[in-house]
């Protein structure tokens, strides 16, 4: 009998976990990539292929033609709501107070995390210069959900 009711409450907790899990959102990751004239960050789908083909656009400005940013995330409390994902960049004519701002709207369908495309490219990326930091939150009118900063922020 009382293994019954030990394997009740390990259910319990694990739904109840799963609960709490689920209901949290949060920004989980932020992957800038600059971005060619055909619009690339990768010559073939290969990780390494990326990270070699990203350091051979960091060494030649003149490939560069803008940046985008791959964010996941995930909004686990606000599932059907209509979000903003919120992308705001310091750079050498900015500053944290007064960021360069870009706003995706997206809609969180279910608990799972989802993947962004936020660009910058054109003449808005030649007047941003270099990006020095960055910050990504997710929004739900006026309130913050969830956010990551990068290390400079």
């Amino acid at each position: 009998m009382r293994w019954r009711w030990w394997i009740g409450m390990g259910v319990g907790l694990a739904l109840g976990m799963s609960t709490v899990t689920a209901a949290s959102s949060r920004v989980i990751k932020v992957l800038p990539h600059w971005i060619d004239a055909q619009g690339r960050v990768a010559l073939s789908p290969s990780l390494f292929e990326r990270d070699a083909y990203q350091a051979k656009l960091r060494q030649e400005p003149a490939l560069q033609r803008g940046m985008r940013f791959d964010v996941q995330w995930k909004a686990g409390d606000a599932r059907g709501a209509d979000l903003t994902l919120r992308l705001e960049l310091v750079t050498p004519g900015t500053s944290r107070t007064q960021p360069l701002v870009l706003e995706q709207p997206v809609r969180a369908k279910s608990g799972r995390s989802r993947w962004t495309q936020v660009l910058l490219q054109g003449q808005a990326y030649r007047e941003a210069g270099e990006i020095i930091a960055w910050r990504a939150s997710l929004w739900k009118g006026t309130r913050l959900l969830a956010e990551q900063r990068s290390f400079l922020w």
